[in-house]
């Protein structure tokens, strides 16, 4: 799937070599800082610059950007145990050493190290910036092991929203799938926002410590029928819902043809003549 070149619009410096795959913005901010990058000729000091790929030479250690790659979307059913960062200091295994595609991605969002499920991947930037925005509230779906059942009052404070250190969640959908014969349970729940660790803070503060987590759905994509660590490239169906979810449709109308404006209704005429055989023809019986 090829998008439109990015020669008819200005961007920020930083951002344009991460869309030409080359690195993240925010290695791309710091090459900037190490005056590695030139426009026209003049080594940068700041990542503030704009620039417009039309008309200025942007370089790299005095190579010039290659082409803007094709954009891409993968799924990626996240086993537990690996992180979702290039590196860590902790030297874990990360999700990009299990990923093996032709083009640099980056995750849309995060999912913590002893979460498994749904993690997209893709190189539109744009894309992944409006579906991880608080405005959209983008749904995302999980599957949770808690230490006790939740009772009523646990439900609908999580409906309602619960207060934690970082302030009141949104209303959330849940609902109690099974309780097992060690005074467990598991949990379905809905979400549209994004904090660090939400659903984990969120139990806990309601007295169920969560023990095991599962993202089953993101933006309404589904790792049903997948397996640990597999990735799987997008549909068109899939990513038109993604573009609609970015531009702020609901869930229930992504990826679902607009509807037309529909005809208006014909005004009857002042002085149409009524039929014959009509209620208002009919003349009363006489008695």
């Amino acid at each position: 799937m090829t998008d439109k070149p990015d020669n008819s619009r200005s961007v920020r410096v930083a951002k344009l070599i991460a869309e030409r795959g080359m690195t993240s913005r925010r290695d791309a901010e710091a090459w900037i800082k190490d005056g590695r990058v030139a426009v026209n000729g003049t080594v940068l000091d700041s990542p503030a610059v704009v620039v417009n790929p039309a008309f200025d030479t942007v370089t790299v250690d005095r190579k010039p950007l290659p082409p803007r790659p094709d954009v891409v979307y993968y799924l990626m059913y996240k086993p537990r145990g690996v992180i979702v960062t290039r590196s860590d200091p902790q030297g874990r295994k990360s999700v990009f050493d299990l990923v093996n595609v032709n083009e640099r991605v980056e995750s849309v969002g995060r999912l913590d190290f002893d979460t498994e499920g749904a993690l997209l991947l893709t190189n539109d930037g744009d894309m992944a910036h409006a579906l991880t925005h608080p405005s959209r509230e983008v749904p995302k779906r999980y599957m949770v092991k808690v230490y006790r059942t939740p009772d009523q009052r646990d439900i609908k404070a999580i409906q309602d929203g619960v207060f934690l250190d970082d302030g009141r969640t949104k209303p959330a959908k849940v609902r109690v799938l099974d309780s097992t014969d060690k005074a467990n349970a598991w949990v379905e729940i809905t979400v549209t926002e994004g904090r660090n660790r939400l659903i984990r803070r969120l139990f806990a503060q309601l007295g169920h410590p969560v023990s095991k987590l599962r993202r089953e759905t993101f933006a309404t994509l589904t790792i049903r029928g997948m397996e640990r660590g597999q990735v799987r490239r997008l549909t068109h169906a899939e990513v038109k819902r993604l573009k609609d979810l970015a531009e702020g449709r609901k869930p229930s109308r992504a990826g679902k043809k607009k509807s037309g404006k529909g005809f208006a209704k014909a005004k009857p005429k002042p002085n149409a003549r009524v039929r014959k055989n009509s209620p208002k023809a009919r003349k009363p019986n006489k008695h």
